[in-house]
């Protein structure tokens, strides 16, 4: 499949401002979680269709220690990243960007 991907400028503030966040909890935290953020990235970009969908066309990408949900679209040059958000988040946050 494809390996470029596109971070939508919503998705890349929701990921700026998690990454400060947690940075702000205890130095280098920040910086854990956005190298945990690109490998889900640089997966999700490499084999996309492995990833559940969550509603067409839309599928969500887990990250494994930290509680953020990464959703995107599967596009035939790449693969957009439209929102990383917090599992408690309320899920019309990505839908509207669909």
């Amino acid at each position: 499949m494809t390996s470029r991907f596109l971070i939508r400028p919503e998705a890349q503030v929701e990921i700026e401002e998690a990454a400060l966040w947690y940075e702000d909890q205890r130095p280098g935290l920040g910086d854990i979680f956005t190298g945990e953020l690109f490998e889900l990235i640089q997966r999700i970009a490499g084999t996309p269709l492995q990833f559940p969908s969550v509603g067409t066309p839309v599928r969500r990408g887990l990250l494994p220690k930290f509680p953020y949900a990464v959703y995107f679209l599967v596009e035939e040059a790449e693969t957009v990243i439209i929102a990383v958000l917090h599992q408690q988040r309320d899920p019309a946050v990505w839908k509207r960007r669909v």
